[in-house]
């Protein structure tokens, strides 16, 4: 999303109950689980993908009671990568942009350990202190940045003078934070992942921020010409990769638990190998690419274009009106591709599996007025999560508080994990209604 300065005061909301950073209890009410499948698509709120009759395979799935609907669940904050770390670490450690990393800098401060947020700093009215540049590998201890209730400062886009983050009421506060993630509790605990990502060039992934899959930003375009980098429709993006931003995934010195672990959909080591012989991972971190998880890129085809907005602004309001159609299309045909192919697997035919469908954040429709909280419900951070598993209840309609959050302890429950940095908070409940389980323990 492009960001346009706007002169704005910021606004505090109702803080949630404050987290700390711990890993020393495991969650319960989830059934043990071999693998999940989790499936990231992107920037549409819940009332664009519900219901839209250009997503018919998604919400067929929901209509005929095959998959389990949240709907009640939010995102955190804005942008993707903030989302993305949410989800995978159980904070934002520091980071509120997309900004890439600061690749094998061993000598820059991790922003848990500063407490200076990397943020865009949209509005150029911070209120704490900030950091645009590139993001320094996390790793070690420190403290996470405070989501606030409504954003007027940082991801603030076009004729909105404040976003919601969350519900636009409930805030997170900053806390106690370690620079680990779900990976790191795998990897320790004997247990495997991969972040498949679709698009990634061949050979190595260290430097890459983005790709179309064979040209990347390290490409040297002096022998390309006429081409130059803007020629790249960027379709693996590292900020869809959270893991890359970790020193330790960086460093490599684990060979269970690195940069090799990112690997594309193609290829003898990617997605659908993996699925075609059953040799999955515990976390399959599944990402499309940015054509076709409804993020849209400028300068592909049609039915990769942006969202067209109402009166062609660019800038949508939280309805189904003003979205491209093609685009939504594209990543429900991609759903059900990866859907298919994952059924079609001995890892889901045999073991005790789960798919999780979410979409990272809302498509930053905001308030052009309102600077405090209850926005519309299609202005809040609303996004639509489905769950489906090869046992217990089908056709669940969950209207529990849920947020990015609860998705990391519900994994962290199926496999037996303790539970990590803000999945640790009192108030962040398990799945359990979702993923058929028992009764819900904190």
């Amino acid at each position: 999303m492009l960001k346009k300065a706007l002169a704005l005061g910021a606004v505090a909301g109702v803080l949630t109950t404050v987290g700390f950073a711990q890993e020393n209890r495991t969650p319960t009410g989830i059934p043990h689980l071999d693998h999940v499948f989790l499936i990231m698509m992107e920037n549409h709120g819940y009332q664009q993908v519900f219901d839209n009759p250009n997503e018919p395979y998604l919400n067929s799935q929901i209509a005929s009671g095959k998959v389990n609907l949240a709907t009640n669940y939010f995102a955190v904050g804005h942008p993707s990568l903030t989302n993305y770390l949410e989800i995978v670490g159980g904070s934002n450690f520091g980071i509120r942009s997309d900004n890439s990393p600061d690749w094998g800098n061993a000598s820059c401060t991790p922003n848990i350990a500063s407490k200076i947020v990397n943020a865009d700093n949209g509005g150029g009215n911070a209120p704490v202190p900030v950091d645009t540049g590139n993001v320094c590998p996390i790793s070690g201890a420190g403290t996470d940045a405070a989501t606030p209730a409504v954003d007027t400062w940082n991801e603030v886009a076009g004729p909105f003078v404040a976003l919601a983050d969350l519900d636009g009421v409930k805030s997170v506060p900053a806390a106690p934070t370690v620079g680990k993630t779900i990976a790191d509790q795998l990897d320790d605990a004997g247990m495997g992942w991969k972040s498949y990502q679709e698009s990634l060039p061949l050979g190595s992934v260290y430097g890459v921020n983005y790709s179309n899959g064979t040209s990347t930003n390290l490409t040297d375009f002096s022998k390309l010409a006429p081409l130059t980098s803007s020629s790249v429709v960027q379709l693996y993006a590292v900020k869809h990769n959270p893991f890359a931003y970790f020193a330790s995934i960086q460093e490599g010195n684990d060979r269970d638990s690195s940069l090799a672990n990112a690997v594309g959909f193609d290829g003898p080591t990617g997605l659908y190998a993996d699925l075609k012989s059953g040799k999955v991972p515990e976390l399959a971190f599944i990402v499309p690419n940015q054509c076709d998880d409804q993020h849209g890129r400028s300068n592909s085809d049609a039915f990769c274009a942006f969202d067209y907005g109402q009166n062609d602004s660019g800038y949508t309001y939280g309805t189904q009106v003003g979205l491209n159609p093609g685009l939504i299309q594209q990543g429900d045909t991609t759903i059900e591709r990866l859907v298919q192919a994952i059924h079609a697997s001995p890892a889901w035919q045999s073991k005790r599996s789960a798919i999780v469908i979410v979409w990272d954040e809302n498509d930053y429709s905001g308030s052009t007025t309102q600077l405090t909280g209850l926005f519309p419900s299609q202005n809040q951070n609303r996004v639509v999560l489905t769950v489906q598993t090869n046992y217990g209840s089908h056709g669940v309609q969950s209207g529990t508080y849920y947020t990015s959050y609860s998705l990391l302890k519900s994994m962290e429950a199926g496999f037996g994990l303790h539970c990590l940095n803000h999945a640790c908070d009192s108030n962040v409940s398990v799945m359990s209604d979702l993923f058929a389980g028992g009764n819900d323990s904190n």
